[in-house]
């Protein structure tokens, strides 16, 4: 069990004080948190360097809780920039379900390795991907290898639908579901219970409502959060109001889906009643302001949300539509939407952004008693950023650097689980180049067996 001390940084704590130690460290031991304090410590220094099997100088950097990614879809990496003109349809229809349906199995752990490397290096500790392309039997097993390997904590929300848009990508319920307990079994708290497996429903419009109530049932025996896609467009609400007489948040509800343990992916097009449902529900809402702007979806009602009591999350969603996975730049996003939106700069002030990416992360993971924060027992999910950039200093305030100029090429050192995944910049497990060249070579495959097609993927510039 190594100790390793992170000295001298801004330590933003986010524990229920929002205590900012200027300087200040933190100790870890093992996978563990071990002390937080103001640096020098009043007993000296001596006691904790003689601990410590490593040291991190962090003097002129924010030493933060990791942030944690609640929604993406990994496998994305390969199709992001493919275009960028389309309307949520025509992108699922020109570049989503092609390019994903033309890539081979190496394809999903090269993909989602990369996806992997550059969540970790814009300060995500934690991921969850919704991955719900399954042409291949081992594209499961790619991505999570791919977590493991690199040393991020994932969840992996095992998507499916059984009345799919696209019926290349439709599964039938038996499927889906002995795959899920297939991948429990294989996989569910594996490295050391990084790995995680969730029930991830893909949407209401490609699913029967015959396969949502099986899948609450399946979710409720097993203990599972359930993730899905709810009210991302006008056009959803329509769908459910068509089949069922009842709004998306309204279906979910109806068929027990909706609990404690539910993650309401982007949940823009809600009524006040649906608000109320999550709210008493106890569910989460999962938001993805970046993709929501990028695909014009529209503006989910996050300010109305924390004021009645809902707790949010925030997601990068995947790369297709985003295009990138830089947790960082969504903080910035999701403060400047909705004072946009509302008209109003006083919303969303940094520090409030910041508990969103960390403690709003580990409440909807169900994991805020040993996430999301940095204090003695938790787990020593930690990240470095280098506020002393030409774009940061100097500094007024921790919170609003973090927020408003950091990027993700400003993380420095990132832990998870106690180890150094990320040190100065470059990931320590992963061959970054490798992984890079390998993944290049067969997107150069992918775009050519698409190009006559798909005019999408014939552009170049």
């Amino acid at each position: 069990m190594s100790t390793i001390l992170i000295r001298e940084g801004f330590v933003l704590t986010m524990n229920d004080e929002r205590e900012l130690l200027e300087p200040g460290y933190v100790l870890v031991e093992g996978d563990r948190i071990a002390e937080v304090g103001s640096w020098p410590p009043v007993e000296g220094e001596e006691r904790l360097l003689a601990r410590a099997d490593r040291i991190v100088e962090a003097r002129g950097m924010a030493v933060i809780p990791g942030l944690i990614n609640s929604h993406t879809h990994l496998f994305q990496t390969f199709l992001r920039g493919v275009s960028d003109e389309y309307r949520l349809f025509d992108w699922l229809r020109q570049v989503i379900w092609p390019g994903s349906l033309a890539m081979e199995e190496e394809d999903f752990y090269l993909a989602a390795m990369i996806g992997c490397v550059e969540n970790l290096k814009s300060g995500a500790t934690t991921v969850m991907d919704h991955h719900y392309i399954h042409t291949f039997e081992g594209n499961t097993d790619g991505v999570l290898r791919a977590m493991r390997e690199s040393g991020i904590r994932g969840y992996l929300a095992r998507g499916g639908v059984d009345l799919s848009y696209e019926e290349r990508l439709r599964e039938d319920e038996e499927t889906i579901f002995r795959r899920t307990d297939e991948a429990l079994d294989r996989w569910d708290g594996e490295a050391g219970g990084r790995l995680r497996i969730a029930l991830g429903p893909l949407n209401l419009y490609g699913c029967s409502r015959e396969f949502l109530e099986r899948a609450a049932r399946f979710s409720r025996e097993r203990g599972l959060i359930a993730h899905i896609h709810v009210a991302e467009t006008s056009g959803q609400i329509e769908n459910t109001l068509e089949r069922f007489g009842l709004r998306n948040l309204e279906l979910v509800e109806a068929v027990g889906l909706l609990g404690p343990s539910t993650q309401v992916v982007h949940g823009i097009w809600l009524s006040d009643r649906e608000l109320e449902l999550i709210r008493d529900a106890g569910a989460s809402v999962i938001h993805c302001p970046v993709s929501n702007m990028y695909l014009a979806s529209g503006v989910a009602r996050v300010p109305e949300m924390l004021e009645s009591g809902i707790n949010v999350a925030l997601g990068t969603d995947g790369p297709g539509s985003n295009n990138c996975q830089d947790n960082l730049e969504v903080l910035k996003f999701a403060a400047c939407l909705h004072k946009l939106d509302r008209m109003d700069s006083t919303l969303l002030p940094p520090m409030q952004v910041l508990e969103l990416g960390t403690r709003g992360g580990a409440k909807a993971l169900g994991r805020d008693g040993d996430l999301g924060q940095l204090a003695p027992g938790m787990k020593a999910d930690i990240a470095v950023v280098d506020l002393q950039k030409a774009h940061i200093a100097p500094l007024h305030r921790v919170s609003s650097a973090l927020v408003y100029n950091a990027n993700g090429n400003d993380v420095h050192t990132v832990l998870v689980d106690g180890q150094i995944v990320v040190n100065g910049g470059a990931c320590t497990l992963v061959d970054e180049a490798e992984i890079i060249r390998r993944a290049q070579s067969r997107v150069d495959r992918l775009r050519s067996r698409l190009a006559a097609a798909y005019p999408a993927y014939a552009q170049r510039s």
